[in-house]
């Protein structure tokens, strides 16, 4: 199936790669998935200097390649000075937008707590990047059509929601989710909350089922029971797998596509196979031949 839409956009997330072949996977990805003239790509946080050295080598890349490129931002365990520093860098290296991010609590530690002369949260991050003196940019934020797993309750994470979007956020990217119902309702109580920014859909297309177990039950993202049944009797057959995975998120996008939703942020995993079958199946086609 194959509805063509010129309203449809879609972004794509990636990770600077730990490796070499990573590298080389990462690139090819990157080859394949740009010719779907994605509206931004966005590049996840690595915490310290080494780290953030790769970050701004891949934001540069990106933005030599005319992508705008959203780069990811936390504010755990750093001064307000050391997060602004690191903001300027990949501003100032080519990223047009900051997915603006409290970020998890530091390894070994079970709880968040702000940086002593740090930013308190995402919303307060928000403000100070827009106090920042930079050219003008765009700031994305999470939303969590589950709640945060830190949220008290849904009334809560949708208060701090909303505080976010009033200290200046452009945009709210949702984690992943595979019941759309749950995405429905979380945007229609942020709209009815005076939300009215655009709220865009995460989706996950699934690589390996196991790994998106754990890393739901991390993120407190639910992974539905008829989800995981859809994979029984192909444990051991990768392109049945994959066969299922490239259902399972085309499906999810026509239905929300129904419901008035015309973006979409795709985590791809450094991967471009389901990605792309899926965006050429809703209609975002590549502006040059894949294969």
């Amino acid at each position: 199936m194959n509805i063509a839409s010129s309203k449809i956009s879609v972004s794509f997330e990636f990770y600077p790669p730990k490796t070499d072949k990573g590298e080389v996977s990462l690139w090819n990805t990157l080859k394949i998935l740009e010719k779907f003239n994605p509206s931004f790509v966005s590049i996840t946080f690595g915490a310290g200097g080494s780290k953030q050295i790769k970050n701004i080598k891949l934001i540069k890349n990106l933005s030599n390649r005319k992508l705008n490129v959203a780069a990811h931002l936390t504010c755990v365990a750093a001064s307000r000075d050391q997060v602004n520093n690191i903001a300027l860098d990949f501003i100032n290296n080519g990223a047009s937008q900051i997915v603006a991010l409290r970020g998890d609590p530091p390894i070994g530690a079970h709880k968040y707590f702000p940086h002593p002369d740090g930013y308190v949260n995402a919303a307060d991050l928000v403000k100070g990047l827009r106090n920042l003196q930079t050219r003008p940019i765009e700031i994305s934020v999470a939303g969590y059509p589950e709640t945060h797993p830190d949220s008290e309750n849904e009334t809560l994470d949708i208060d701090n929601l909303k505080r976010k979007v009033e200290a200046g956020a452009d945009r709210i990217i949702t984690q992943f989710f595979f019941d759309n119902e749950l995405f429905l309702k979380f945007r229609d109580k942020a709209f009815a909350s005076g939300i009215s920014i655009p709220i865009i859909p995460g989706i996950m297309p699934i690589i390996n089922l196991s790994n998106l177990i754990k890393m739901g039950q991390k993120v407190g993202a639910s992974i539905p029971q008829w989800l995981k049944n859809q994979f029984i009797g192909a444990e051991n057959d990768k392109d049945a797998q994959s066969l299922i995975s490239k259902d399972i998120a085309t499906k999810q996008i026509l239905e929300l596509m129904n419901e008035g939703v015309e973006n979409f942020h795709f985590y791809t995993m450094n991967q471009h196979e389901l990605t792309s079958y899926v965006c050429n199946q809703i209609g975002v086609n590549p502006s040059v031949e894949l294969y």
